[in-house]
């Protein structure tokens, strides 16, 4: 063992330096160097929403394939809430940036980022790629497909097919890891010369910080009362469960990836108490279902822009933007950036066109914030596994629940 540890400078400060180098770039270079730039993050865009559905398809099959015993009531019961979660945190998103933002966006910042807008850089080129499968039938299929194979293994057969959709899977996670990830820095690099070159960068950023911490504490005060909600109907200390679950929280902002975070997610599931079934059904399929923290940063983000421009923003348009999102965004948090993406092509909705000036604002304010939205996401996946095992022994199975030091547990536990 007397090879040296390469050092491997973490994704958090590898995307600080993309958006100072941005900033820098597209305020004192020529604009040829921007344009480069800006062609690659449109192409990038592009490949991550041809990924965005084979990630739906890949994540929640596997989760659902993996169940073996009331896989549909218990697929339901964690789908529905956190449906319902991901709508309250929408809800919650809305009513305090329409009550807090207001005091903070001058009519002369509007002005300053509406006329910058309009000198944003466009691609040299890019490539027509398309997704092989639209997101909502991307989902159906993924449920179609897990359900499927989760029975036929219960009648033992379906192993061929499992094999499939565990390799399927296991692909997703290398693209993951190997593309999407290392290249992530490169794509904000791009939208963030585009904004120094347009001179909106910095109005911008003098608006948005503010907005980012009020965005920053809803979050945690919204994971924390989801733990204590959890804590309340399964009479669990909510406090120490909450500390348990740090640990995914940091790794969700290390990696800006809910899929990525999984593994640690799951040990700090385990630490909470939650079964060795339940959790690793829970918390990988939660990781592709279970989305306030991302909801609360877009409805946020999205409110900004369209008060910004003087657009309709009433909760009654917004929570149909929100209800819609809910299914769309489906898996996106897998990838760093790709619940943006996935609402994109849902911003008409609101009025906002997709490929609007206003549009790429959205994208390059919510990748500042993407890691803390997908962490709130990971952390609060606990809670909804908290409550997922208690319905799923006091009124699906109707047994009493295991004695968790009693599972046969694996011997090498990553280590939280």
């Amino acid at each position: 063992m007397s090879e040296k540890k390469k050092f491997s400078l973490g994704l958090i400060p590898r995307l600080i330096i993309a958006i100072l180098l941005g900033v820098l770039v597209g305020s004192y270079l020529p604009e040829v160097v921007t344009k480069i730039a800006v062609t690659f993050s449109a192409n990038f865009g592009k490949f991550l929403n041809f990924i965005i559905p084979l990630m739906i398809i890949a994540f929640v099959s596997k989760g659902i394939a993996d169940l073996s015993e009331g896989a549909g009531k218990l697929l339901l019961a964690t789908v529905g809430l956190a449906y319902c979660s991901t709508l309250i945190g929408g809800s919650l998103s809305y009513i305090m940036a329409s009550n807090i933002f207001p005091s903070f966006i001058s009519k002369e910042m509007v002005a300053e980022i509406q006329g910058a807008t309009e000198k944003t850089v466009e691609a040299y080129f890019e490539i027509p790629l398309e997704p092989a499968i639209d997101v909502t039938g991307a989902l159906v299929l993924a449920f179609m497909v897990g359900l499927c194979v989760s029975i036929l293994r219960q009648r033992g057969t379906g192993d061929g097919f499992y094999t499939l959709v565990d390799e399927f899977n296991e692909m997703i996670k290398m693209v993951l890891a190997n593309v999407i990830i290392p290249l992530l820095p490169f794509f904000i690099f791009g939208n963030f010369a585009n904004m120094a070159y347009s001179g909106s960068v910095f109005a911008i950023l003098s608006i948005f910080i503010r907005i980012f911490v009020c965005i920053l504490i809803l979050h945690v005060l919204y994971v924390f009362a989801m733990f204590l909600v959890a804590g309340t109907y399964t009479k669990r200390n909510p406090v120490q469960s909450f500390i348990k679950m740090i640990p995914g929280y940091l790794t969700a902002v290390g990696t800006q990836s809910s899929a990525a975070s999984i593994p640690v997610n799951v040990e700090c599931n385990r630490q909470i108490g939650v079964t060795r079934q339940i959790r690793e059904f829970v918390i990988p399929l939660s990781a592709t279902v279970h989305l306030p923290g991302s909801m609360i940063t877009i409805t946020a983000c999205v409110y900004t822009l369209l008060y910004m421009y003087n657009m309709p923003h009433n909760y009654g348009l917004l929570i149909q933007f929100i209800a819609v999102l809910g299914v769309a965004m489906v898996a996106a948090p897998g990838a760093p950036g790709g619940a943006v993406m996935s609402a994109l092509p849902f911003l008409p909705v609101v009025g906002i066109a997709t490929d609007s000036p206003i549009a790429a604002i959205l994208v390059s304010l919510y990748l500042t914030q993407d890691s803390f939205g997908t962490a709130a996401n990971v952390a609060g996946d606990n809670a909804i596994s908290m409550i997922v095992e208690k319905i799923y022994y006091d009124h699906i199975v109707k047994r009493p629940k295991p004695n968790i030091e009693d599972e046969e547990e694996d011997t090498d536990e990553i280590a939280v």
